[in-house]
C-alpha cells in the first residue's frame, strides 16, 4: 500500500484554508459550527422549513448524543432543538443520497422517542418530533421544496395517524423566490456576500473572514483529520483481526495502534461472537 505523503504544518494550513473557502452551510462540518450556540439562526431555519412562524427555542445544541441507545446503533444529531411548546427538532445535513434512506429517518424518529420518554410516563406524553433532512439533491425527483412524510390510515379515508411524529425532507437543490428557495440558495453559497439571510451571512462571514473564526475552523478541521486518521487505523486493525492469522504485534505495527488498543479491539470482537 502506498503511504500518503505527510504534509508539513504550513502545507496542512494552506489545504485547510482552501477547504474553508469552499465550505458551504450544506457541508455538515461547517453547518455544525454555524449553528453552534446560534439560537437565532436555528430558529430562522426551523421556522422557514416547518412553517411554524412563532417557533421559539428554549434549548439548542449541535452534535447532540442520544444517550439511551445503549447497545444499539448510536446517533449524534447535527442540530437538536426544543421549543417552548416542548416540540423536539432534529436537523440533519445529508449530502449523499444513501445517507437519507427512509430507514434512517425511521430510526432517528424512533431513537428520539426512546430518548425522551422515561420509565413511568404514559405513551401520550411522547413529545411531538420533527426529523428534518436537508439533502443536497432532490432525492424524490418531484421538484418540491419540502417533502412531508406522515403515517396515514390508508384503509379509512386516508386519515392522518395522529402520532405527532413528522419527517421532512428538504430539497437542497430547490430554486425559487420563496423563503425556502432563498434559504436553500444560502445553504449552497460559499460567499457570505451572496446570501439572502443576514443571520446566515453573519455566521458564515465570522468563520471565513475574521481571524478568530478562521483560526477556530482550522483547529476544527485539524481535529477532524486526526479523527479520520484514527478511524482508518482502527478499521485496518479490525480487518487484520478478522483474518484470524495475523499476530497481534504485527497488527499493532501496521495499524499504528498500541498493543493495548489492538487487544481491546480483539476483546470487543470476541465478546460479539
Amino acid at each position: 500500500m502506498k503511504k500518503k505523503k505527510q504534509l508539513t504544518p504550513e502545507q496542512q494550513l494552506q489545504e485547510s484554508l482552501i477547504q474553508l473557502k469552499n465550505y458551504r452551510p450544506l457541508d455538515d462540518d461547517f453547518m455544525r459550527e454555524l449553528f453552534r450556540n446560534n439560537w437565532a439562526l436555528a430558529e430562522l431555519v426551523l421556522r422557514i422549513i416547518t412553517g411554524i412562524k412563532d417557533l421559539t427555542l428554549i434549548q439548542q445544541e449541535t452534535q447532540y448524543d442520544l444517550k439511551r441507545l445503549v447497545g444499539a446503533k448510536s446517533i449524534c444529531l447535527d442540530v437538536f432543538g426544543k421549543d417552548n411548546q416542548q416540540k423536539l427538532y432534529d436537523l440533519e445535513i445529508q449530502r449523499a443520497d444513501e445517507g437519507a434512506v427512509p430507514e434512517r429517518a425511521r430510526y432517528h424518529s424512533s431513537a428520539m422517542d426512546i430518548e425522551f420518554l422515561s420509565e413511568g410516563q404514559k405513551f401520550t406524553e411522547l413529545p411531538t418530533t420533527y426529523i428534518i433532512f436537508i439533502t443536497e439533491n432532490d432525492i424524490f425527483g418531484a421538484g418540491k421544496p419540502v417533502y412531508h412524510i406522515r403515517r396515514m390510515v390508508t384503509d379509512f379515508q386516508n386519515r392522518p395517524f395522529a402520532d405527532r411524529s413528522y419527517i421532512l425532507y428538504v430539497n437542497g437543490a430547490y430554486v425559487g423566490d420563496d423563503d425556502i428557495g432563498k434559504l436553500m440558495h444560502d445553504f449552497r453559497c460559499t460567499n457570505a456576500d451572496d446570501m439572502n439571510f443576514e443571520l446566515m451571512a453573519q455566521a458564515t462571514r465570522y468563520y471565513k473572514n475574521t481571524p478568530e473564526g478562521v483560526s477556530y475552523m482550522c483547529k476544527v478541521m485539524e481535529e477532524r483529520i486526526k479523527e479520520n486518521v484514527d478511524l482508518a487505523h482502527i478499521e485496518m486493525a479490525l480487518e487484520m483481526l478478522a483474518d484470524g492469522t495475523i499476530p497481534i504485534e504485527k497488527i499493532a505495527r501496521f495499524s499504528h495502534l498500541s498493543l493495548e488498543e489492538v487487544q481491546q479491539l480483539a476483546d470487543e470482537q470476541n465478546s460479539k461472537n
